[in-house]
């Protein structure tokens, strides 16, 4: 037996870490040019539409015969966790840069965990108390930059409020469904999601006042490899190895690898992006990989 085949689920689920980690990387040099709203849309589009075909190959039907209520939550969390989160996280990733923001990521644990305590009636360890308390101490040392990549300190405090923002909708939009998700397939979960965070966008680019400027942003050529290799690798490629991680380890070691995405964010910004290192920087993801390591093991 080969050492792939026991520990085909934990190498899924790293994987998974690593090529997010590559798109973040991608969407942040995308976003240079890409309004955050239309880079979030194609996203998804063009997620949803990948999305399509696998779940035919798969047999996975579009349309179940569930409650009307189940297809209302799983919008309702895809245009809070999908359509509103990543647009928060990409207009934080076009702010802080990729090294700062795989810290603040990092705040998604202990969102969980707290939400859970108050609408799942789930109960906290020790343990996950102080990881939780590492990780906020982590944000705080990143925050602590006077000037990162000529950013003043209100500018840094900004982009993280934005990234906070984020991860308590993406948590919201998780905890929201946790009952149905025990009792669904997950590709039929992902898909009505993206469902509903792209409708949402599509309001909010149809109401918004330069809709003009988001459409042609993403029509740009100058960072269109950028965008259509980002989204190919973070809106589909991730997701179908996160399914895969989730379907062949325990979901809590599936958790844990997968958080160590913020590593590979982390050196990936200094080794493409050419993000300087710092001592907060270093302290900051340090105790974010302890505290994770704490939140979702022990």
């Amino acid at each position: 037996m080969s050492f792939i085949e026991p520990h085909f689920g934990e190498i899924i689920a790293l994987l998974t870490a690593v090529v997010w980690a590559g798109a973040v990387i991608l969407f942040k040099k995308s976003g240079e040019t890409v309004h955050p709203i239309g880079l979030n849309l194609f996203k998804d589009l063009l997620a949803l539409l990948l999305f399509l075909p696998t779940m035919w190959i798969l047999g996975e039907s579009l349309f179940r015969s569930v409650p009307v209520w189940d297809y209302i939550l799983l919008l309702a969390s895809g245009a809070l966790g999908i359509g509103l989160a990543d647009t928060l996280y990409f207009k934080s990733l076009n702010r802080l840069g990729a090294g700062l923001m795989s810290i603040v990521v990092c705040l998604y644990s202990p969102f969980i965990i707290v939400l859970s305590m108050f609408y799942l009636n789930e109960t906290l360890t020790l343990w996950q108390v102080f990881g939780a308390g590492l990780i906020v101490s982590a944000v705080l040392a990143a925050s602590f930059e006077r000037q990162s990549n000529g950013l003043t300190r209100r500018q840094i405090a900004e982009g993280m409020i934005w990234g906070i923002l984020a991860q308590i909708a993406n948590g919201v939009g998780i905890v929201m469904i946790k009952p149905l998700l025990d009792r669904s397939p997950l590709l039929w979960v992902t898909e009505v999601r993206l469902v509903g965070g792209v409708a949402v966008l599509l309001i909010a680019v149809a109401v918004h006042k330069k809709r003009r400027e988001i459409i042609q942003s993403v029509k740009s050529k100058q960072r269109w490899v950028y965008t259509l290799s980002g989204s190919i690798m973070g809106g589909f490629l991730a997701m179908v190895l996160w399914l895969g991680g989730m379907k062949f380890t325990q979901a809590s070691i599936a958790s844990a690898l997968n958080q160590t995405a913020s590593v590979f964010i982390f050196i990936f910004a200094v080794l493409f992006l050419k993000e300087p290192i710092t001592r907060y920087r270093l302290i900051g993801i340090g105790l974010a990989m302890l505290g994770v390591m704490l939140v979702t093991v022990l």
